[in-house]
């Protein structure tokens, strides 16, 4: 069965004319080829592009399990720290606890009485100063003169 083509053509100022051309056997197989050709470029173009999809793909999810492992490690070394920090804080307790249990306070009190000369208070020893500043503390430059003298 033989394909036409219509070709149009003007004739000076009359109408068109409709022309009726009909393709030879070769010229029907060289078209063939010709889309052929066309469909296998463009399948080319899209194979390349699913290829280079599938490899952006494939770089991305390499790079999220990275970052998830990292997270991961990170997630690890922090449970290990906080157990040495608890582990640290027990020991620091226990540690402060026995030294305070051997701390003998009437022992301190008997030897800074006997050994050092230490007096409790008598009415009339404690000066009052004042800084004016409202700071917490007084530094001692010179020495403090005595009451009533």
């Amino acid at each position: 069965m033989a394909r036409s083509q219509t070709a149009y053509y003007t004739d000076g100022t009359a109408a068109r004319k409709i022309v009726r051309k009909e393709q030879t056997g070769t010229a029907r197989v060289a078209q063939a080829r010709m889309q052929a050709k066309k469909k296998h470029r463009a399948n080319r173009v899209y194979m390349l592009f699913l290829t280079l999809s599938l490899a952006a793909a494939g770089a991305v999810l390499f790079a999220y399990i990275m970052l998830q492992s990292s997270i991961s490690e990170s997630a690890t070394r922090i449970r290990e720290m906080e157990q040495q920090l608890n582990l640290l804080t027990k020991e620091n307790d226990e540690n402060f606890n026995r030294i305070n249990g051997n701390i003998d306070l009437e022992e301190i009190r008997r030897i800074a009485i006997t050994e050092y000369g230490m007096r409790y208070v008598e009415e009339g020893q404690i000066i009052t100063y004042s800084d004016g500043g409202g700071m917490d503390f007084v530094r001692q430059t010179s020495e403090i003169p005595e009451a009533g003298r």
